[in-house]
């Protein structure tokens, strides 16, 4: 029964977030920003008040799949958020824009993450195989190796909790700064960051509680083997 309730914990966690991140997106997608500009238009200006001409604005194909990429320079938008003029549009591209601020500003958090990456795709690849070979075959020691691996990725994820944060911040900072939205808009603005930032945090909790159960997993099997 206790393992039935921790599955149903670990798949409910991320589909509340991702559940609020729509919700709260989709509201005030519909909600214009006071001065009426663009996704595109908000992050070029947050780009050139900072001095970062070199990093470009492009649209991207997808939902909510706005990223900063920091090999190329270049903030990619939505495509609804890069012509919308919603105040959740707006946001979003000011959150996107405050990871190239981090970038260059070499934020230190950001430096560590970007250095986590290939170990935590090979975490990510490894960890599962090794982990179920280890169980199946009760192997301790493949077993362990498996959880090193993931421990990798999830100490990928913690790092990602402040860099997102930290984005979130600049992010209102600027837009309020500049005149981007109204003093009465910043409170919806942070809704929606907040909405996004909670996808990152369920994910880092669920990796968490799978961590921590594997490892008791291997100290049982480890102590059945004595």
């Amino acid at each position: 029964m206790a393992f039935i309730i921790y599955f149903a914990i670990i798949i409910l966690i991320p589909l509340f977030a991702q559940g609020k991140v729509k919700s709260t997106f989709n509201k005030y997608s519909k909600v214009a920003s006071s001065t009426g500009m663009t996704g595109a238009q908000a992050a070029r200006r947050i780009l050139d008040d900072n001095g970062l001409y070199n990093v470009s604005v492009e649209e991207v194909q997808g939902h909510l799949s706005d990223h900063y990429d920091p090999r190329t320079k270049t903030v990619r938008l939505s495509t609804s958020n890069y012509h919308g003029h919603s105040l959740a549009g707006v946001a979003v591209a000011a959150h996107e824009v405050g990871h190239a601020i981090q970038d260059q500003q070499n934020y230190s958090f950001l430096r560590v993450r970007h250095a986590l990456v290939p170990v935590a795709n090979l975490g990510s690849n490894a960890s599962w195989i090794l982990i179920m070979i280890g169980i199946i075959a009760s192997i301790p020691n493949l077993l362990l190796l498996g959880i090193v691996f993931m421990a990798a990725a999830v100490v990928f994820q913690l790092v990602t909790l402040p860099v997102e944060f930290n984005a979130s911040s600049r992010a209102m900072n600027q837009v309020v700064s500049l005149g981007i939205i109204r003093n009465d808009e910043e409170r919806d603005a942070k809704k929606v960051l907040n909405a996004a930032a909670l996808t990152y945090v369920a994910a880092a909790l669920v990796a968490v509680l799978e961590l921590v159960r594997l490892v008791l997993m291997y100290t049982g099997m480890s102590r059945s083997n004595d």
